[in-house]
C-alpha cells in the first residue's frame, strides 16, 4: 500500500435490501482489487425507510431532502471523504444533499451515463420506480450526457412499480416478478440497453436473463466508489 485507502460513506435504507448490497459489492470490490484481508472503510447511515416513503407518496420531497441532508451530515462527522446516495429515487433531492455536506457525493445517473456512453450506446430504456420513471429529475441528468431515454407503457411502469415497492423492498424475489420485467424489457422499443435504475431492481434481474446489455445501478455506483477509494492505495 502507498496510501491509506478513503471512507466511503453510505446513506442508505431506502431500501435496507439494497444498501446490503451495496456494502457487500463494496467489499467485495476492494478485495478482488487491492488483495489480502483489505475490505472497504465504510461510514454507512441507514434510514427508516417506512418514514421516506411517506414523504415521496405525499409529495413531501423537500421534507425528505431534509431528512437525507441532516443524515449525510452525520456521515461526513463520521469520516466519510465522498458520499453515495444508495437509491437512484432519492437523487430528486440530491442538489439539498450536496448542500449539506462539503465532502463530493458521487451522483448515480453520472456513472450510470458514463458506462453506457463507455459502452457505445445512445438510446437506453428506463426502468425504476414510478418516481424516477415519471418525473424528470433523473431523465434530465442522464440525457445531460447525450443519451436518449426510454420509458415503459403507463401500464408497465405501474407493474415495474408495484414490484419494487411490494416485493423486492421486503425481500421477496418470485420468479412471476422476474418474468414480467423481462416482458417489460421486450417491449421496449429501439432500446441499445435497459438501465436498471432502481438499487433494488438488481435483485430479480441480471445480465443473464434478458438478451439486451443492462446497465446494473447499484454495482456502477459502487465500482465507481471503490476506484475513489483506492486511488491513493495502489
Amino acid at each position: 500500500m502507498t496510501g491509506a485507502m478513503l471512507t466511503i460513506g453510505m446513506l442508505g435504507g431506502m431500501s435496507w435490501e439494497s444498501s446490503a448490497e451495496y456494502y457487500r459489492l463494496a467489499n467485495v470490490l476492494v478485495r478482488e482489487r487491492v488483495g489480502g484481508l483489505h475490505s472497504a472503510k465504510v461510514v454507512l447511515h441507514s434510514v427508516d425507510f417506512a418514514e421516506i416513503e411517506r414523504m415521496q407518496v405525499e409529495g413531501r420531497w423537500d421534507d425528505a431532502g431534509k431528512a437525507l441532508a441532516e443524515a449525510a451530515a452525520q456521515v461526513q462527522a463520521g469520516g466519510a471523504d465522498f458520499l453515495l446516495i444508495c437509491t437512484n429515487t432519492m437523487h430528486k433531492v440530491f442538489d439539498q444533499v450536496q448542500a449539506a455536506v462539503d465532502i463530493p457525493v458521487i451522483h448515480l445517473g453520472d456513472t450510470t451515463a458514463q458506462a453506457i456512453t463507455r459502452a457505445g450506446f445512445t438510446t437506453v430504456g428506463l426502468l425504476g420506480t414510478g418516481f424516477t420513471m415519471d418525473q424528470a429529475f433523473y431523465r434530465e441528468r442522464l440525457e445531460a450526457h447525450g443519451l436518449k431515454v426510454l420509458l415503459p407503457s403507463e401500464e408497465d411502469r405501474a407493474t415495474v412499480h408495484r414490484i419494487i415497492y411490494d416485493e423486492l423492498c421486503l425481500g421477496i424475489v418470485r420468479e412471476q416478478s422476474r418474468r414480467a420485467y423481462q416482458d417489460v424489457i421486450a417491449r421496449f422499443e429501439g432500446a441499445e440497453g435497459v438501465i436498471l435504475g432502481c438499487t433494488e431492481i438488481e435483485l430479480l434481474i441480471s445480465q443473464a436473463d434478458v438478451p439486451v446489455p443492462v446497465f446494473p445501478t447499484t454495482r456502477l455506483h459502487v465500482e465507481a466508489a471503490v476506484e475513489r477509494a483506492i486511488q491513493t492505495v495502489l
